[in-house]
């Protein structure tokens, strides 16, 4: 996406015309993407992130659209308030909340500091939950009051959150938390008007860039399948009028691909009507194993 795209939708009637968005993480990469987009589609943005939330606010107004920036953590409680705060402030309430702030610290278990989990955790799972929480409860005193609210949160898992990664024990941690917040999070906000759904992405950003350089590399010629803009049209299609009724949903996105991901079912059952004796088990769950479908490798063992 760019400034001169921006330009050709601000203040016309793109699918997120008028909606109040916030985007976290939003000074680079994906979450740059994302507030370029909505603004693209009409959408007033706020943009957040620690750092540099300025410069994409600029190149927002400068193309003619709307943006402020907010350059506090949102994985501290009140810096999550004031995000939400920050939308009302400025436009008077918040529509869209777009959960995509991240860090890595990437260890072996074995090696990993509680300093290297924590700071992930905060990050990734209580930055989601923060932000969230103080949304929901705008939703709700604006449903309370009367108003039919029409509002979406997208959050940001990833492939390490659903099927696990070497050597990223407190991302993939954080990630498949943030799956689990969003299940819960759309059953409880239905009530309310919001849709709560959540996005896998694969893309290249300074993350994967650590992690994963040659496979994100950009290519000397054809479509750049890892180019982070390629994510933000389903997310902005997630906060449109045609998915108000998609909710508690996880969608992997790679370039052209957009994928549901498919996550814990409940597998084969035996019930033997009493308390099992622990010699009964093996092959009882022997049975259950043979049946079950295998799961797929963790990412970094193949």
């Amino acid at each position: 996406m760019t400034g001169e795209a921006v330009g050709e939708a601000a203040g016309g009637a793109g699918i997120a015309h008028g909606l109040v968005v916030a985007v976290t993480g939003a000074a680079r990469g994906i979450g740059r993407e994302h507030a370029l987009a909505f603004a693209a589609e009409g959408a007033r943005v706020v943009v957040n992130d620690v750092e540099s939330a300025a410069e994409v606010v600029a190149e927002i107004r400068a193309a003619g659209g709307e943006a402020v920036a907010h350059e506090r953590s949102v994985g501290e409680w009140a810096g999550a308030r004031s995000l939400v705060d920050a939308a009302v402030e400025h436009w008077g309430r918040l529509d869209v909340l777009v959960n995509n702030a991240g860090v890595l610290r990437d260890r072996m278990l074995v090696s990993m500091t509680e300093e290297e989990w924590d700071t992930v955790v905060q990050v990734h799972l209580k930055g989601h939950f923060a932000t969230l929480r103080h949304a929901a409860a705008h939703w709700r005193e604006r449903s309370k009051a009367g108003e039919k609210v029409n509002a979406s949160v997208i959050n940001t898992t990833s492939g390490a959150g659903l099927l696990g990664s070497v050597g990223q024990a407190n991302y993939a941690a954080a990630k498949a938390a943030i799956t689990a917040l969003t299940q819960v999070a759309a059953v409880e906000l239905a009530r309310y008007g919001v849709t709560v759904n959540a996005i896998a992405p694969a893309a290249r950003t300074r993350m994967t860039e650590q992690a994963m350089p040659d496979l994100v590399a950009r290519p000397a010629t054809g479509f750049d399948v890892y180019h982070p803009a390629n994510v933000s049209p389903l997310v902005v299609w997630l906060a449109g009028p045609e998915a108000r009724e998609v909710t508690g949903r996880v969608f992997e996105v790679e370039g052209g691909a957009v994928s549901v991901a498919d996550g814990w079912r409940h597998g084969p059952r035996t019930d033997v009507g009493r308390r099992w004796r622990p010699v009964e088990l093996g092959p009882v769950v022997g049975a259950l194993l043979a049946e079950a479908t295998p799961p797929e490798p963790v990412y970094g063992t193949g």
